[in-house]
């Protein structure tokens, strides 16, 4: 039996540390990036190309100040899910309440480009309606992470700033080792636009 993992994209955070350092005007979803394929691509379309085909259910959430990661995300199959806050909690709650009738989530995170394919692959398999998975390297958690049919209420009922970390005390929570720094990599400043030699 197949089972409807929904993906959530999280697209909505202003990059305030990321503009600090580029300017009010530079938006770190837009930035370009090379990917570990060799290819350059904004973040975000980094982030989109890494989705496995298999996951079909996409939903990116983000605000009105984005329309270009909003037509990026559409050519890529994405629904979109537009808020007006900023905050992490909010933007997951808007996304799983986008499609409430999946059999689990992935929470993924927009300016994380360089995760492995077969790392997200890896993290949905160990999907379980009672179970959070999260990928492991090196010892420390990273993204994305996947969540159980029984967290949805939990997931909606997020707000403000806070992610969805609270709710690994409600279930089991299922590390999966993987040999992929890609996990930890997120975009905070432009210098880690630059993926380091594997």
């Amino acid at each position: 039996m197949s089972r409807t993992i929904g993906v959530i994209v999280l697209a909505a955070g202003e990059g305030s540390r990321f503009r600090e350092v580029a300017g009010d005007d530079k938006d770190k979803l837009l930035a370009d990036c090379t990917g570990r394929d060799g290819a350059v691509r904004s973040v975000i379309e980094q982030t989109l190309v890494n989705l496995p085909t298999s996951l079909d259910k996409r939903v990116l959430v983000t605000t009105e100040a984005r329309p270009q990661a909003m037509r990026m995300a559409q050519a890529y199959g994405c629904d979109i899910v537009s808020i007006e806050s900023t905050g992490m909690g909010d933007s997951i709650a808007a996304g799983v309440a986008a499609c409430p009738d999946a059999d689990g989530w992935l929470i993924v995170l927009g300016d994380m480009p360089f995760i492995l394919p077969s790392s997200i692959e890896r993290v949905v398999a160990a999907i379980a309606d009672d179970a959070v998975s999260v990928p492991v390297q090196g010892g420390e958690f990273g993204h994305p992470v996947g969540f159980g049919r029984s967290f949805g209420p939990g997931l909606m009922a997020l707000s403000g700033d806070r992610g969805a970390r609270p709710l690994f005390k409600q279930g089991r929570v299922v590390e999966v080792a993987v040999d992929d720094p890609g996990v930890l990599w997120d975009i905070d400043v432009p210098q880690a636009l630059v993926f380091p030699p594997a």
